[in-house]
C-alpha cells in the first residue's frame, strides 16, 4: 500500500521538492549578505540616532522580494489542497479504480490511512520547510518593516513560524473532504479554494484578535504615532493631527487592532475636515491655538513642539493591540486550532469512505 501510494504521488512530490531545493538554495546564498547589511546599518545609525531612516531605506530596497516570499508561503497550502487533496479520492472514483482497490485484501480504512498519512505528512514538511526558511531569511526585514508589515500583521503572520504547517495539513484534508462529498475533481477543487480562502480570511479578522485578551492603553503623542500636523481651516481655528492606526509608542511590532485620539476627559475626538494624510492614519481635529504658541505656523519650533503642546492639553492616543511578545503563543494556538479542524475533517473522510461511498 505504501509502495502504491508512493508511485501515484512521486511525480508531484519530486516537483515540489525541486522547487523547495531551489528556493532554499537561493535564500541560503542571499540570507547572510542581507543579515550583514542589516547589522552594518544598525552599527552606523545607532550613534546618530537615525535608525528610523535606515529602517525605511532598508525595507524599501527589499520590499518586493519580501512580499513575494510572503505570498509564496501563503499560497503553498492552498495549492496543496487543490492539487494534492481534492484529487486524492475523486481520481479513484472517476476512473473506477476504487472498485478494484477497495475489494482487495486492503481495507478501506487502511487504504485511506496510508493515503492521508503519507501525502499529508509530505504537505506539512513542504509547507513547514518553506515557512521556516522564509522566516529565517526575512528576519532582518521583519525587524525593519513598517508597522503594516510587522510579524504580527495579518498578512505576514501566516507566512512565519509553524503556522504554514497547520494551514497545509488543514488544506490537504479539506481538499480530500470536498472530494469525498462531491465526488468530482473540478468541483472539489473549486469548493476547496473557496472554503480555504474564506477560512483564511476569517481567522485574522474574527478569531486571531481574540486568541488572547488584547491590551488597551493610552499613549502620549510623538513621532511614533503622529504622522503629521497641519493647520485646519482658517488661521486660529484648530490643528489637524494625523494619528497612526498601526503603531503605538514603546511596543514596536505590535498588532494594533484599533487606534483613536481622546481628549482629556477620555472622549473620542471628532474627525478633521476630510483632508488626506499619510497611509494608515486617521485625521483628527484638535482645538489648539494656531495664532500664537507652539502650534503657530510662524513659530520655528516645528511639529515636535506642537505635539508637546497637544500632550500638555491632555490629548492621548488610545489603542487596543496585541504585543509582539505574543507572536509564538499565537502561532501555537492557531496551529492547534487548525490541527483540531484537520482531525475533525479526517474523521468525516473515514466515516464517508467506510459507509457512504461505493
Amino acid at each position: 500500500m505504501i509502495w502504491l501510494t508512493w508511485r501515484q504521488f512521486r511525480g508531484s512530490a519530486a516537483m515540489t521538492a525541486a522547487v523547495l531545493v531551489v528556493l532554499t538554495a537561493v535564500l541560503a546564498l542571499t540570507g547572510p549578505d542581507l543579515a550583514s547589511r542589516y547589522a552594518a546599518g544598525i552599527a552606523g545609525c545607532t550613534p546618530g540616532d537615525t535608525c528610523g531612516d535606515f529602517f525605511d531605506r532598508f525595507f524599501d530596497e527589499h520590499q518586493i522580494p519580501f512580499l513575494a516570499l510572503t505570498l509564496v508561503v501563503l499560497i503553498l497550502p492552498a495549492l496543496v489542497g487543490l492539487f494534492w487533496g481534492a484529487p486524492l479520492i475523486t481520481r479513484e472514483l472517476e476512473t473506477g479504480t476504487h472498485l478494484l482497490v477497495w475489494n482487495q485484501s486492503i481495507t478501506r480504512t487502511r487504504w485511506l490511512t496510508v493515503k492521508l498519512g503519507l501525502t499529508g505528512l509530505a504537505a506539512m514538511v513542504a509547507a513547514g520547510l518553506c515557512g521556516l526558511v522564509v522566516t529565517w531569511w526575512s528576519e532582518p526585514l521583519d525587524r525593519s518593516a513598517v508597522p503594516e508589515m510587522a510579524r504580527m500583521a495579518p498578512l505576514v503572520f501566516g507566512a512565519r513560524g509553524i503556522a504554514p504547517m497547520g494551514y497545509a495539513a488543514f488544506a490537504f484534508v479539506l481538499g480530500v473532504t470536498m472530494g469525498v462529498l462531491v465526488r468530482r475533481t473540478l468541483p472539489a477543487m473549486a469548493l476547496t479554494l473557496v472554503a480555504f480562502t474564506a477560512i483564511q480570511l476569517a481567522m485574522p479578522l474574527l478569531v486571531r484578535p481574540h486568541l488572547m485578551p488584547p491590551v488597551t492603553a493610552a499613549f502620549e503623542l510623538g513621532r511614533t504615532n503622529v504622522n503629521g500636523i497641519v493647520p485646519q481651516g482658517r488661521q486660529g481655528g484648530a490643528m489637524q493631527l494625523f494619528l497612526s492606526t498601526s503603531a503605538v509608542p514603546g511596543h514596536a511590532g505590535a498588532w494594533v487592532l484599533s487606534s483613536d485620539l481622546v481628549d482629556p476627559s477620555g472622549r473620542t475626538v471628532a474627525g478633521g475636515d476630510g483632508a488626506s494624510g499619510p497611509s494608515s492614519t486617521i485625521a483628527r481635529s484638535v482645538p489648539v491655538s494656531t495664532t500664537s504658541g507652539p502650534c503657530a505656523p510662524s513659530r520655528a519650533q516645528g511639529t515636535d513642539a506642537c505635539t508637546a503642546e497637544i500632550n500638555r492639553l491632555g490629548y492621548r492616543q488610545q489603542a487596543t493591540y496585541q504585543p509582539l511578545e505574543r507572536f509564538w503563543p499565537f502561532q501555537w494556538i492557531e496551529t492547534g486550532i487548525y490541527a483540531l479542524l484537520t482531525l475533525g475533517l479526517t474523521w468525516l473522510c473515514f466515516w464517508r469512505v467506510r459507509r457512504g461511498l461505493s
